[in-house]
């Protein structure tokens, strides 16, 4: 997970410690339900239309919206290169949203990578990559790793798997949870936006536990409640989270942003769209 710093200055860091949980429990039980929002695929029956996350036009703005608050940027795109070791125990952060060495989802990009283009300039380090899952550790890595990386993302193979990843993992999964429980595109937007800070798990601090606590003070619009209240639940529990660790403690990618479009009643995420983000404004047209 990518985040921006309360100055305003490009950085990123990795979702809490249950991410790798997210590939086993999360992604896995979707495993058999279509990819949303891919640069190939359409919108199946039942699954985000025109109006919600699996329109194009509206995929793009939550890639921006997410790239305000995690790299102080609406070009997202420019993030593919990025690679940095945050010193928070979970190895290099890398990528378009923060693949992390030390919990999998790095690994898991990698390995796509390989299968799809074999011998390419990461290839080499899945032994070491597999060898410091779950750690901090760059054994194998260092002094290389950095630099092949950035090398990797001039490669328009391996971007598309930083994207088919992102949507395995983090997006198609959100989409999906957000449309069951009867949410349009801000509400897709908001699933997403927290899977990625925050990663998945049983702890109360992930996306699954932020969920429950919203539940207690809000019925979803599948289960016959107000889609503004929930949503507006949905936020105090984020909050909550995002408090109870330091380096997500500013809460302006919710309170300036997400709230401004939730107060507007804009549940469809239609542009124009203003907002600020640590204080600094952003605008889609």
């Amino acid at each position: 997970m990518a985040y921006a710093s309360p100055s305003g200055s490009s950085g990123t860091g990795p979702a809490r410690t249950p991410r790798r949980a997210l590939l086993v429990l999360f992604g896995t039980s979707l495993a058999g339900a279509p990819v949303l929002g891919t640069p190939h695929a359409r919108a199946a029956p039942g699954t985000a239309g025109a109006s919600g996350l699996g329109s194009p036009a509206k995929k793009e703005i939550a890639m921006e919206l997410v790239a305000s608050a995690e790299n102080s940027t609406l070009d997202w795109r420019a993030q593919y290169r990025y690679i940095e070791d945050l010193g928070d125990g979970r190895g290099y952060t890398a990528g378009i949203v923060g693949f992390c060495s030390g919990t999998g989802d790095l690994l898991d990009l990698v390995r796509l990578y390989t299968r799809r283009r074999p011998g390419n300039v990461l290839a080499r380090y899945l032994p070491a990559l597999r060898g410091v899952d779950g750690t901090g550790s760059h054994r194998g890595l260092d002094p290389g790793f950095p630099a092949d990386w950035r090398r990797a993302a001039r490669d328009a193979a391996f971007r598309r798997a930083q994207d088919d990843e992102r949507d395995r993992v983090y997006f198609g999964p959100a989409v999906r949870r957000a449309e069951a429980d009867g949410l349009g595109a801000l509400g897709q937007f908001l699933y997403y936006d927290a899977l990625v800070m925050h990663g998945d798990g049983d702890d109360p601090e992930s996306f699954r536990g932020i969920r429950r606590r919203a539940l207690r003070g809000a019925r979803t619009p599948e289960r016959g409640g107000a889609e503004t209240e929930y949503l507006g639940a949905f936020l105090d529990a984020r909050v909550w989270a995002m408090k109870r660790e330091k380096a997500h403690s500013d809460t302006s990618r919710v309170d300036t942003a997400q709230r401004v479009f939730l107060r507007a009643g804009n549940l469809n995420l239609d542009p124009p769209l203003d907002w600020k983000v640590y204080g600094d404004r952003y605008h889609i047209d």
